[in-house]
């Protein structure tokens, strides 16, 4: 008994301690917030469009002209090795489709702010044709997405001349000037 008297006590102590709030200095007991991480720009217009957006774009091309789940592999070749998407791993529609995706997706790219192009000026998306420009590429990536689940070369033909002719209202606005005019 004498235990027990000794014992609520205490417990009294601990469960009355843990249901009151800390005391502390300042009342706010939300978490940190995690850091968040910054966009960066790593290169200019012209390798951007090389590197990220003339791959995918070579690959929605081709499903038009080639069906993509008849073109093979070299014998022996290790697909987790190959350069060409369609001989890949991830080969045949399923690489049309991931390449479609990486175009709209991609798009995003074209709104980071300090973006330059191959002359140094800065990119023009402060220019009010520029988010539309970018939403037609965003569109015409989500088109060939669609006609390539739809495994249907017509309509990868019909997604390849959207994809075509958005990528040709931009070039024909900004690139096809002299280098030093480019992004004016």
């Amino acid at each position: 008994m004498r235990r027990m008297a000794l014992t609520l006590p205490v417990m009294l102590m601990v469960v009355l301690d843990l249901s009151l709030p800390a005391q502390t200095a300042s009342q706010d007991t939300a978490p940190p917030k995690p850091a968040m991480a910054t966009m960066q720009v790593q290169t200019d217009l012209n390798r951007l469009m090389r590197g990220v957006f003339y791959p995918p774009s070579n690959v929605v091309f081709s499903a038009q002209n080639d069906n993509p789940a008849e073109v093979k592999r070299a014998p022996g070749q290790d697909p987790s090795m190959a350069t060409d998407p369609l001989v890949s791993t991830f080969g045949g529609w399923q690489a049309v489709e991931n390449a479609a995706l990486a175009l709209s997706e991609s798009a995003n790219l074209l709104l980071v702010p300090g973006r330059k192009c191959s002359n140094g000026l800065p990119v023009p998306s402060n220019d009010p044709g520029w988010p539309k420009l970018v939403q037609e590429l965003r569109d015409a990536g989500m088109k060939a997405y669609t006609a390539a689940q739809s495994k249907n070369q017509d309509k990868m033909l019909d997604a390849a001349d959207t994809l075509s002719a958005a990528c040709a209202s931009c070039h024909k606005r900004w690139r096809e000037r002299k280098l030093e005019d480019r992004c004016k």
